[in-house]
C-alpha cells in the first residue's frame, strides 16, 4: 500500500528532473522564429530579439518570415512544442477567433511567452479638411456621413480596428479603401485622394513636418515618444479611446515550463535594455518586454475589447 500511494510521487519528481535537466542543456541547435514577410514590424521585431537573445542562448535564433495573414499562425502550430520554433507576431492571433471559422484559440494553442512591442496609430488627415482637432474633425463627420475616405491594409489589422474604433465611439461614418500596401495608402493621402488614415508614427512623420499631413491624435493611452507633443485621442475630444498594435513572442502550447521560462527571461533581459530601446525606436516602435502572465492579460483585454468592435461592425475574413 506504501509503494502504490508513493508512486505518483516519484513518477512526478522524475519527470520534473527529466524537465529541469531539459531546460539547462536547452538550446542544443540553433532556434527560428517565425513572423511575417520581411520588411514589416513583426520582421524587424523579430531581427531585433533574434540578435538581442543569440548572445545569451549560445545559439544561433534565424527569423524564419512567411506570408502574412494566418500562415504563421499555421505553421506555428505544426512545429513541435519543444522551444525550438517561436512565433513574434500581432493582432492576428488573438483576434484571430473573431474575423475566420476555425481559427486556432488563442489562449488554449499558443504559450505567451512575452509582449514584445507596441506602435500607436497617428490619426492623419489631408490638410485640405477645415479642421485642426478631434472635436473639429468629429463634427466634421457628423455633418459628413459617409463623405470621407479612410485608407487601410488587411482585414482586421491594426489601423483598420483602429478606424473602427473611432467610428463606434463617435457616431460616424467613413468609407473605407483597402490598399495592398500602407505606402500606396498614404501616397493617395498625400494627395488627396482620400481624407484621413490611421498610420504608424515613422511613415506620417516625414510629411508632418513639411505640412502635406496634419495629425490630429496618437491612438495610445498616453502621449507616445515617437511624436513627442503629440496629444492623445482621447484627451483631443474621445474620452476612452484606446488603440494601438502590439507585437509578442509566443510558442505552441505544450513547450516545457523551465524552457519557457528560460525563453522568457533571455528575452525580457534584452527588451529591457538600453539597446533595445534605442532600435526599437528607431524603428518607430516602443519596446515593452513583459511576462507570459501579463502579456496573456493585455490579449484578454484586447480579445474583449476589440473582440466586440469587429463583432458589432460585422468584420470577416471568410
Amino acid at each position: 500500500m506504501y509503494k502504490l500511494i508513493q508512486r505518483p510521487f516519484v513518477i512526478a519528481l522524475v519527470l520534473t528532473a527529466a524537465s529541469t535537466a531539459q531546460a539547462q542543456s536547452f538550446p542544443a541547435k540553433p532556434i527560428r522564429i517565425i513572423t511575417s514577410g520581411v520588411g514589416g514590424a513583426g520582421d524587424v521585431a523579430s531581427r531585433l530579439v533574434a540578435q538581442g537573445i543569440a548572445p545569451a542562448l549560445g545559439q544561433q535564433v534565424i527569423v524564419d518570415n512567411r506570408a502574412s495573414g494566418p500562415i504563421p499562425v499555421e505553421v506555428t502550430l505544426k512545429s513541435p512544442a519543444d522551444g525550438y520554433t517561436l512565433m513574434l507576431y500581432g493582432s492576428t492571433v488573438w483576434l484571430g477567433p473573431y474575423l475566420r471559422a476555425n481559427a486556432p484559440d488563442p489562449l488554449r494553442d499558443f504559450a505567451p511567452i512575452s509582449l514584445a512591442a507596441t506602435a500607436p496609430n497617428i490619426l492623419v488627415v489631408h490638410p485640405s479638411l477645415p479642421v485642426k482637432n478631434v472635436k473639429e474633425f468629429v463634427a466634421l463627420a457628423k455633418a459628413r456621413p459617409g463623405a470621407l475616405n479612410y485608407g487601410t491594409t488587411g482585414i482586421g489589422s491594426s489601423p483598420h480596428l483602429a478606424a473602427e474604433l473611432f467610428q463606434a465611439m463617435a457616431g460616424v461614418q467613413f468609407v473605407r479603401i483597402s490598399y495592398k500596401g500602407a505606402g500606396a495608402a498614404l501616397t493617395d493621402l498625400i494627395g488627396g485622394q482620400i481624407q484621413l488614415s490611421f498610420a504608424t508614427a515613422s511613415s506620417v512623420s516625414p510629411h508632418l513636418k513639411t505640412g502635406r499631413l496634419r495629425a490630429l491624435g496618437v491612438s495610445s493611452a498616453r502621449e507616445s515618444i515617437l511624436l513627442p507633443g503629440l496629444t492623445t485621442i482621447a484627451a483631443a475630444g474621445l474620452p476612452g479611446y484606446e488603440s494601438s498594435s502590439l507585437q509578442g513572442v509566443f510558442a505552441p502550447a505544450g513547450v516545457p515550463a523551465p524552457i519557457l521560462q528560460k525563453l522568457s527571461q533571455e528575452i525580457m533581459r534584452y527588451l529591457h535594455s538600453s539597446d533595445a530601446r534605442e532600435k526599437f525606436l528607431a524603428v518607430g516602435v516602443e519596446v515593452v518586454g513583459s511576462t507570459p502572465e501579463q502579456f496573456t492579460a493585455a490579449m484578454k483585454t484586447e480579445m474583449s475589447r476589440m473582440g466586440k468592435v469587429i463583432r458589432d461592425a460585422g468584420i470577416r475574413e471568410d
